[in-house]
């Protein structure tokens, strides 16, 4: 839908998807193939390695520099993708949150030694708000807010205020509405086809980068814990649909809060794009 979009305003695409960023990192991605791409120019996609970690904060920054050079010569920009919180870096910007890579590295090898638990207990007990929020197996996230609450002495849900950014560009937003027994079977059918296409021998290339925060994701984290013994093959497909499915539903939850969003029914790319440019009149 994103390239019958960007045919149509004659524009390029920006991704979102904050895995589909890593060249290392193909089938388990599910990247638009150049064929899907069809000719049009994408940004973000195989455009780093997993050795560089891509943040919320560096995308805001370089998808600014990409759309301040784009915007120049097209009106209109296709952003897509399903990373929430990159989506909102870009169109809103970040609040001001201290970070520190070395501190995040600590936290990190502690998760992988002795397990989330007692990160929990400290999130839970400094900013017990952001701790009924999170998604408490998202190790990421804790780690993230642990950092921040640690680094500046304040919770962590009083430091994201949310203020929007000035931006020098509107945005329309559109969500694929997607019923959700379809959608659950959709994805179920794509683990499949991600493992028939090879996924376990690429997550078997990726095995000495598995303690990568880019490689802490679905499809991978399952696939490491098989090989290592901790689970049978069945167990951790079953486990990669689960999860995804779990995504899925996460990223909805997501989307809902953005009450200027307009819900379009999934239907054809073609069809799709044609209700959203009867919406934006175009």
């Amino acid at each position: 839908m994103s390239v019958v979009l960007a045919k149509h305003f004659s524009t390029s695409v920006l991704s979102a998807d904050s895995r589909q960023f890593y060249t290392e990192m193909e089938i388990g991605t599910a990247k638009p193939t150049k064929m899907e791409q069809d000719g049009v120019k994408h940004y973000f996609i195989d455009s780093h390695s997993i050795a560089e970690e891509i943040t919320a904060a560096n995308y805001e920054q370089q998808a600014l520099e990409i759309l301040e050079n784009e915007f120049k010569i097209h009106d209109t920009i296709v952003l897509v993708g399903g990373s929430g919180m990159f989506i909102d870096a870009l169109c809103f910007g970040l609040d001001p949150i201290p970070a520190s890579k070395v501190l995040r590295d600590e936290l990190t090898k502690q998760v992988d030694k002795v397990g989330l638990n007692s990160l929990l207990q400290e999130l839970e007990e400094k900013d017990p708000i952001y701790f009924s929020q999170v998604d408490q197996k998202n190790a990421m996230r804790v780690i993230r807010a642990i950092e921040a609450i640690r680094l500046s002495g304040k919770p962590y849900s009083a430091q994201r205020k949310a203020i929007p950014k000035e931006r020098d560009f509107s945005i329309h937003r559109f969500i694929i509405d997607h019923p959700r027994e379809k959608l659950y079977a959709r994805i179920n059918l794509r683990v499949d086809q991600m493992l028939e296409k090879g996924l376990l021998e690429e997550v078997k290339k990726l095995e000495k980068f598995k303690d990568f925060p880019a490689l802490r994701t679905v499809g991978y984290t399952e696939l490491f814990a098989f090989m290592e013994g901790k689970s049978t093959y069945s167990d951790a497909v079953e486990l990669i649909k689960q999860n995804s499915r779990r995504y899925a539903k996460r990223q909805l939850t997501w989307f809902r809060k953005h009450t200027d969003a307009i819900w379009i029914p999934y239907d054809s790319a073609q069809n799709m794009s044609a209700k959203i440019l009867e919406e934006l009149s175009l």
